[in-house]
């Protein structure tokens, strides 16, 4: 059983950054791939980023690819998300999501565990 919980979400200006943190309880930290997901409202759950066990492999979203990065320090159970020259369109809630297996998913489906999101909204 693995509880997530998101922090470090804001209102920021267009261009602006945020970084997401999302912390992990449990000492089996380092066998998941974790994944960071938005949704914005009256939209789908998308994928944004995700890492492999090890924060050797990163894979992003076309739409966030060159902006955003995703990292972990298994050390602190933790996964962040720096997001840089933000837009109104990236205006969601974020979600952390850790998933068991040695392939990293980027479908929400392949996702075993989920933390209750933070909200990142960016004015023009």
């Amino acid at each position: 059983q693995v509880q997530l919980v998101e922090s470090g979400g804001g209102l920021v200006q267009a261009g602006g950054s945020l970084r997401l943190s999302c912390a992990a309880s449990g000492r089996t930290f380092s066998r998941y791939y974790m994944g960071w997901f938005r949704q914005a409202p009256e939209k789908e759950r998308e994928f944004v980023a995700a890492i492999n066990w090890s924060g050797g492999s990163t894979y992003y979203a076309d739409s966030v690819k060159g902006r955003f990065t995703i990292s972990r320090d298994n050390a602190k159970n933790t996964v962040y998300l720096q997001m840089n020259s933000l837009q109104p369109e990236d205006t969601a809630v974020y979600y952390c999501a850790a998933g068991i297996g040695v392939v990293v998913r980027t479908t929400p489906g392949s996702y075993d565990y989920w933390g209750q999101g933070t909200q990142v909204t960016v004015s023009s």
